[in-house]
């Protein structure tokens, strides 16, 4: 058989590909639109553009409004802890406090103030007695002044075991019958600075907004946890306090200096990422959304107040950031 009489493999398959491909006649089905697109924008590094369909929009309940101009209070909401107040300079009794031994200290001071007392009534008694042998002649003036040292020594010895008792506070089953109470509120070591020391802090039971009591400041021990990087600072609640119970966690709002007036949104719009990064998202066209920096000034009834971050009249989305701040970091 001569060569130019063979068939090669490649002339033989060639063919069946491309009758293959004539007879196949269906056409592939057209990829349906996607309810999300993310584009990436240049004003901060890692930040997406959100550009979501209207179905998207109603399934998550997009809501927005405008950032506008508003004044507020400059306070800071923090938790606090109705206490026992200090006495004769000692250490408040707080929720942390070993109630089974300061009922044991307060025992054994009772005791020493016992003592000292009966060794002070002993005392005085002697030194009448020496003091009436010097009258009649009958005693030397040497043992009337050992007797005159010793009451003096009586008296001292009563008046520290009287301060340190005092130093326990009223005893436990008298603790949650006291009408005098102090709040003790831990304040980040940032923000001591801003507090008016001078002004009452308002005080309210948890989940109870709506009544509200003023508590004057007062100068109570130095204490702060390392730990939390908070600062306590002290409220005298007065009367009022007979409302609440010793261990009792509280909201309580403190007056502080800095900014009173500039762009309010609902708290509801802000976002924190686990770096304590402050967020909200701007719409920036139709259905397209960004998120954005912000730094809160503070907060209160339901309004924060901006330091920086937006213009007045932006579009800031108030109901269902979580689910955008979702969308966006799925997608990634």
């Amino acid at each position: 058989m001569s060569m130019q009489s063979r068939s090669s493999p490649m002339t033989m398959v060639l063919p069946v590909i491309f009758f293959l491909a004539a007879c196949s006649g269906s056409q592939p089905e057209a990829m349906p639109d996607k309810p999300a697109k993310v584009e990436p924008i240049g004003h901060e590094t890692n930040l997406l553009k959100l550009t979501l369909s209207t179905q998207a929009i109603q399934r998550l309940g997009i809501e927005t409004a405008p950032a506008s101009d508003s004044k507020n209070t400059n306070n800071i909401m923090l938790h606090g802890e109705v206490i026992i107040p200090p006495a004769g300079g000692g250490v408040p009794v707080t929720s942390a406090s070993d109630l089974a031994t300061l009922a044991s200290n307060q025992a054994r001071a009772d005791g020493d103030v016992m003592r000292t007392r009966a060794e002070l009534d002993i005392a005085l008694k002697n030194a009448a007695r020496a003091e009436a042998l010097v009258r009649e002649e009958a005693g030397s003036v040497r043992l009337r002044d050992e007797a005159l040292a010793t009451v003096a020594v009586a008296r001292a010895n009563l008046r520290v075991a009287q301060t340190q008792r005092a130093q326990y506070g009223p005893p436990i089953t008298a603790m949650n019958r006291t009408s005098q109470v102090w709040i003790r509120v831990p304040v980040p070591a940032g923000d001591v600075s801003r507090i008016i020391r001078s002004a009452p802090a308002q005080i309210a039971a948890l989940g109870d907004g709506s009544t509200r009591r003023s508590a004057r400041p007062v100068d109570g021990p130095p204490s702060a946890n390392a730990a939390a990087a908070t600062v306590d600072l002290y409220y005298a609640l007065g009367n009022a306090g007979t409302s609440f119970r010793i261990g009792q966690r509280i909201a309580v709002e403190l007056p502080a200096q800095g900014q009173t007036s500039g762009l309010t949104i609902p708290s509801s719009s802000i976002l924190r990422d686990i770096y304590g990064g402050e967020w909200v998202y701007v719409s920036t066209g139709k259905r397209s959304f960004e998120r954005r920096r912000v730094e809160i000034a503070s907060v209160q009834n339901g309004q924060a107040l901006l330091a920086r971050g937006l213009k007045p009249g932006m579009e800031v989305v108030t109901a269902g950031a979580a689910e955008l701040f979702g969308t966006e970091f799925g997608i990634k």
